[in-house]
């Protein structure tokens, strides 16, 4: 696949003024807010290239006050790729293709288990264990606390920019292996543990991927599905692993969204790794997400 040269600024500004989008960034690193479109009503072919334009070039982009119908939040998924499911997580009764995601990744906290919820340091990048994983997410705020249960996303491709040259010189044609049962294995039942391990098999994908639109190199690695880095030892996986997915943590690569009532997030996958906090227990916090169909790696 060849990748594009990413779109100068100038010409990203022509194309959003071309159909009345006002993007303004809110983080240095990544992160825009959108205004100016109704995401109830069908888009124009100008107005999808307007909002994939603003996803390239801000990797993660927010629309407020967005009271969509699923039928909407369906198609307007669908102006991007098409849509898939998930083998755990539930979806939204009659919407196949809008999953149902209570608390973090469909995880209903307790008392007793909320301390190690806190502790589980959930930051990735959406089923890579999948051969294909997904080109973005679509999230749309359904309950939400009265405060807490932000969102925060970092920029992988700023991350490998900015490892030593050293470092990046190990990593290159480095593959990882990505295994859906390293975060939902201790969820589900013994059968649906056999049944992912039939279907849904550990896969590898490079340690750093290249975008197939932009052309930008990113960091591939997350703590949440990534088990270990192949064509190294056990020691040295699991010290570059550490290494790689503590640089996720540092909040110069973030942006943090304040969620508000009716409010869209999404992100491009590919390029970024994303963290639900859990900081709002015991109330209550339910997203729905719908999710673009992706490429394999490269």
């Amino acid at each position: 696949m060849n990748a594009v040269t990413p779109i100068d600024t100038q010409d990203a500004r022509d194309i959003y003024e071309a159909v009345g989008l006002k993007v303004t960034p809110v983080g240095p690193v990544l992160g825009a807010e959108i205004a100016g479109v109704d995401l109830e009503r069908p888009l124009s072919p100008e107005q999808v290239t307007a909002i994939r334009t603003a996803l390239l070039q801000h990797k993660v982009i927010f629309f407020r006050g967005q009271d969509i119908s699923h039928e909407a939040h369906v198609a307007f998924g669908r102006n991007f790729g098409e849509l898939e499911g998930h083998p755990v997580l539930p979806h939204v009764a009659g919407h196949p293709m809008i999953l149902d995601i209570v608390g973090v990744d469909g995880i209903e906290w307790t008392e007793a288990s909320i301390p190690g919820g806190r502790a589980s340091d959930k930051w990735h990048t959406d089923v890579t264990f999948r051969e294909a994983p997904s080109m973005g997410g679509i999230l749309r705020m359904r309950t939400m606390p009265a405060l807490g249960g932000d969102t925060l996303f970092a920029d992988t491709v700023a991350i490998w920019r900015d490892l030593p040259d050293r470092m990046k010189a190990r990593l290159e044609g480095l593959q990882a292996e990505h295994d859906i049962l390293q975060s939902f294995g201790g969820r589900v039942s013994d059968e649906k543990r056999e049944e992912l391990r039939r279907t849904t098999p550990p896969v590898a994908h490079p340690v750093a991927r290249t975008h197939p639109e932009t052309g930008e190199k990113a960091l591939y690695v997350n703590r949440t599905f990534t088990s270990r880095i192949l064509g190294v030892d056990e020691g040295e996986s699991r010290e570059l692993l550490r290494y790689l997915t503590n640089r996720v943590k540092q909040p110069e690569y973030q942006v943090r969204f304040k969620w508000s009532p009716n409010a869209i997030v999404f992100w491009d996958n590919r390029p970024t790794q994303h963290y639900a906090v859990l900081d709002y227990w015991p109330q209550h916090r339910v997203v729905e997400r719908v999710t673009v169909v992706g490429d394999r790696p490269y």
